[in-house]
């Protein structure tokens, strides 16, 4: 049984533990914004769709917007 809708349920707890994440639902849409002025990025989604909220909380945890990625390529950067 597939239950639509339990991928935003983790995509709350997720944006819930991190300062720099805004969750906004609205009108059937899953908006994240991550970061703050220019930089600030968005991904979005379609509420029921599981596969890509879940893509979304992947890329959050372990990819481009993982907590730390900015710090560590920022030091990486500055030992060259």
């Amino acid at each position: 049984m597939h239950l639509c809708g339990v991928a935003l349920g983790n995509l709350a707890i997720v944006c819930a533990n991190r300062r720099d994440v805004l969750l906004q639902v609205l009108d059937g849409r899953v908006t994240v914004y991550v970061g703050r002025g220019a930089e600030k990025a968005l991904m979005e989604a379609n509420w029921a769709d599981d596969d890509r909220v879940s893509e979304i909380i992947r890329t959050l945890n372990f990819g481009k917007y993982a907590e730390g990625k900015k710090e560590e390529e920022h030091n990486a950067k500055q030992h060259y």
